[in-house]
């Protein structure tokens, strides 16, 4: 298997709840924020394990001498190298584990994991900064979900199943979420027929024959 073969399926969009959102910028007031689409290295890791998970490797190098911990990240795919760096974030994140991650990701869209990401409009949330996050949650376009997520019912449909890859939970609270996301898929995709509206007998004038 060369890199060539799987190229399409290392670009592929992820599903739509793998994908978080960060804010990149604030308004004057910070009550608008600009946010930013993003994946974590585990989904990155995810993804080359389901494609070729005996044809990958992945190795850092320390950077000494930098304000935050910062490493170079050295990704191999089926024989083919790729290297970028990764930079820890300010705060209590600041640490080589998250300067590592940062570096994979960072080397995987090299190789077309995620980068469609890049692609996105700007998009601007109304921002709760007391709570930090925004109030509503980015939609992403059409073009950025994968295709599952593109027929009705997808989206609930992929929900349940990620639920079920390991088990159905012992929590009856999430043994409803994820009947809740079946039938909600179930019912976009078979809708239930509507019923035909009654039919009222037209009334006979005097006279005429029935």
């Amino acid at each position: 298997m060369k890199l060539s073969d799987v190229q399409k399926r290392l670009q592929a969009p992820f599903p739509a709840h793998m994908v978080a959102w960060k804010p990149a910028a604030f308004s004057r007031d910070r009550s608008r924020a600009l946010m930013l689409a993003h994946i974590d290295a585990r989904a990155v890791q995810d993804r080359l394990d389901a494609i070729c998970p005996d044809g990958w490797s992945f190795e850092i190098e320390v950077i000494p001498g930098t304000r935050q911990p910062t490493v170079k990240g050295r990704l191999t795919v089926l024989g083919v190298t790729r290297e970028d760096i990764g930079e820890a974030p300010e705060g209590d994140l600041g640490t080589l584990k998250a300067a590592s991650s940062d570096a994979l990701k960072r080397c995987a869209v090299h190789f077309g994991i995620g980068r469609y990401l890049y692609d996105l409009p700007k998009t601007w949330a109304d921002w709760d900064d007391a709570g930090r996050k925004p109030i509503q949650t980015p939609e992403l376009p059409d073009w950025a979900r994968p295709d599952h997520e593109r027929t009705p019912g997808g989206a609930h449909l992929m929900q349940a199943m990620e639920q079920l890859r390991y088990e159905l939970p012992e929590d009856l609270d999430l043994q409803r979420e994820v009947y809740k996301h079946l039938k909600a898929a179930l019912g976009s995709l078979h809708p239930t027929p509507q019923q035909p509206a009654p039919q009222h007998p037209t009334p006979q004038h005097p006279g005429r024959a029935a």
